[in-house]
């Protein structure tokens, strides 16, 4: 909105009072200038200056309150509301009385502002036709203004205005001024401070070179930096106390945390500033404080050393003097703690990465001490952590017994490793022990496999054959992925079990024995009871004594040792010299799921060992996470993979048998397996022969 006054006062008038205005210091003279002016020409007996500033819409007030004292004073409110609102809207002059003016704006008289007058004049003060405020002209008389009187007041008006922009960026330049020297100069103090700590890796070198930085820009007489202690409920300060400018005295102690500011600062992670004196209660090292410099009042600084979500310590500033921190330095110092929490942090994990490289021998040493000193009886079982110990110390109680074992966990879990350390502990162990997988065979031969044949028993059975029930007699027989035995074979087992005795295939002879049975299973037996898959008479004879063997990803504490016994295992078998593995490398294999658990990490260690050029056992970890990623994504295709290519298998023999199931051309004969067998496999799969 533009406002564009008129004036009357001759140019040498004009010239004068601009130059007397020009002169003043700032606003809240210019008001008292003014009144001076209009009072010497009885146009009014005081003047006020409202600046409106529109960005947060709040009205600045310079001149005199009622009892004509200077006053700067500010508001969004009752001000921006007031008279300025109606020259905002209505750029010409706003004359009222008292009375008039109460009426209307009720809030201003609350403010005390404005002494009593008689009558009131505001006329607007613009710029580049834009209105930025106002000026208050009053009389304590009641009398009005006359024409001319009023062309004076708005040529005045005019020159306020200039005036006041003049006056505004003189301050604002003069301001802007220091806060760039104290800028330039905080930069360059940050910058000095920055490059001499960052540059300290070893700890008493940076805490040393923080307290000389610190008393060398701010003349702070005790620098401390505190840090937790490696006991518990403890603080460790370590002090720099510049009495002596020549000499500072450094200190390391070890505090009590409990009740010291430290502990405040630590739990609140804020800054905490507050005075010492003698007569206060006060900790040890506050104590200690005053009493090194005579008793002095002193006010104490105490930063937080944050590095990210990690509180490392704090740096704890004494200086001699009640006021001897101000807002100016207390902003500077805040960010030079930021710097030098991330120095502290550097120096500590340098101190730790020496720690561990120190150690690195040792750890290896100790390592290769367990590997070696794993007891004989459990054979190559590798395991130190709570869960292997638990399945151990069942290994142990249930070895000296002839009770059946049934061993549960997922594939590659080591249950052989477990069914033999079973065997090894027992009674039974001068003789081996027999081992046959349920899963690797067809029905029909896994029969004659388990309990053996007479001549002429069938098709092919040219040569009388004894079963793996016989070779294990007076020991232990070890049937893995016993959940894969198929249901017509299960009732033969279960009577080898209760009697201990059976019949060769094509034999009316009974076969006692005395065979002590281990069995293992990936699968969920008692799933499998309820699904009609297995029978229930045979898994309780079985379940006498389950071992649950846990998974890989649920011990993470022995991969490392695993790493180290597949590394030296399968180097000394290739004639390979490795004799390091990264601790990096280590960590990140802790951190895989292993879905093929013991059995898959000793294959990475072979493909690695192969790889490896040198003495340090290389892995591509990269090449790990996608190895993960794409086990854990197709599991489960894989496993209707399979079941696709037995349907297609089976439809193919068909085919070729041209539908024949049974006799010595059928289907049945030629995929290895009971004519009963095939059946039941074909209805489960849903094949038809009379389709085929």
């Amino acid at each position: 909105m533009s406002y564009t006054p008129m004036s009357d006062l001759g140019q040498q008038g004009i010239f004068d009072i601009t130059r007397t205005l020009l002169q003043q210091s700032d606003l809240n003279e210019l008001a008292s200038s003014l009144t001076h002016m209009v009072k010497q020409g009885a146009l009014a007996d005081r003047v006020n200056i409202l600046l409106y500033y529109p960005l947060n819409q709040r009205v600045t007030f310079y001149g005199k309150d009622k009892h004509g004292k200077e006053l700067q004073y500010e508001d969004e409110m009752v001000l921006a509301s007031g008279p300025v609102h109606r020259i905002l809207s209505r750029p010409e002059a706003l004359i009222c009385s008292q009375q008039e003016f109460n009426e209307t704006w009720p809030q201003m008289a609350s403010l005390d502002l404005y002494a009593p007058f008689g009558r009131y004049c505001l006329l607007p003060l613009a710029s580049d036709g834009k209105i930025f405020g106002g000026c208050e002209f009053m009389r304590d008389s009641a009398d009005g203004w006359t024409e001319k009187e009023l062309n004076r007041l708005h040529t005045l008006a005019q020159i306020v205005a200039l005036v006041t922009e003049q006056i505004q960026s003189r301050l604002n330049s003069s301001h802007d001024h220091q806060l760039l020297c104290r800028e330039r100069d905080d930069f360059r103090i940050l910058v000095a401070v920055t490059n001499a700590v960052l540059s300290k890796l070893d700890l008493d070198e940076l805490i040393s070179e923080i307290a000389r930085e610190i008393h060398y820009h701010f003349a702070i007489d005790s620098i401390s930096i505190v840090l937790k202690s490696s006991r518990k409920a403890r603080l460790t300060l370590y002090s720099t106390h510049f009495v002596d400018e020549a000499s500072p005295i450094h200190d390391k102690s070890d505090v009590v945390e409990d009740g010291t500011l430290s502990e405040r600062v630590f739990k609140s992670g804020e800054m905490l500033l507050l005075n010492l004196s003698p007569g206060d209660k006060l900790a040890p090292y506050e104590r200690m404080l005053l009493e090194m410099w005579d008793n002095k009042p002193q006010m104490l600084c105490l930063l937080p050393l944050k590095f990210g979500n990690n509180m490392l310590g704090v740096l704890k500033l004494a200086k001699c003097s009640e006021h001897g921190f101000t807002p100016a330095n207390l902003r500077l110092l805040r960010q030079i703690a930021e710097r030098i929490a991330i120095a502290v942090d550097n120096a500590l994990a340098y101190q730790e990465i020496n720690r561990l490289k120190e150690n690195l021998v040792d750890e290896n040493l100790y390592l290769t001490e367990q590997i070696n000193n794993v007891d004989s009886d459990f054979g190559e079982i590798i395991g130190r952590g709570e869960a292997m110990s638990i399945v151990l110390k069942q290994v142990e109680m249930v070895a000296s017994s002839d009770s059946t074992v049934l061993i549960l966990g997922e594939t590659g879990t080591g249950k052989e490793l477990i069914a033999r350390a079973i065997h090894n502990l027992s009674e039974r162990n001068s003789r081996r022990m027999v081992k046959i997988n349920c899963a690797a065979m067809p029905a029909g031969l896994l029969e004659s496999d388990l309990f053996g044949h007479e001549r002429g028993a069938f098709t092919g059975a040219n040569n009388q054959r004894i079963g793996r029930f016989e070779l294990a007699d007076k020991s232990s027989l070890f049937l893995d992925e016993v959940g894969d035995m198929p249901l017509e074979l299960q009732p033969k087992l279960l009577r080898v079990l209760q009697e201990q005795e059976f019949e060769r295939l094509g034999s009316n002879k009974v076969q006692a024995v005395n065979v002590r049975l281990i069995a293992a299973t990936n699968r969920n037996l008692k799933e499998m009871v309820t699904n009609r898959e297995f029978r229930s008479d045979l898994y309780y004879r079985l379940n006498v004594f389950p071992i649950t063997l846990p998974p890989l990803r649920e011990r993470p504490e022995d991969i490392p040792l695993l790493v180290k016994f597949f590394t030296f295992k399968i180097a000394r078998r290739l004639h390979r010299n490795i004799d390091s593995i990264p601790a990096e490398t280590l960590r990140a294999l802790s951190r895989m799921a292993w879905p093929g658990n013991v059995r898959e990490l000793e294959n990475i260690i072979e493909r690695a060992v192969i790889l490896t050029q040198g003495n340090i056992l290389r892995i591509s970890l990269s090449e790990m996470d996608n190895r993960q990623f794409f086990a854990q994504k197709h599991i489960s295709a894989d496993r209707d993979e399979f079941q696709e290519d037995e349907y297609h298998r089976i439809v193919r023999i068909l085919r070729e048998a041209n539908g024949v199931i049974a006799g010595p051309r059928g289907a049945a004969q030629r995929l290895g397996m009971k004519r009963t067998t095939l059946i039941s496999r074909m209805k489960k799969l849903g094949i038809d022969k009379k389709s085929v």
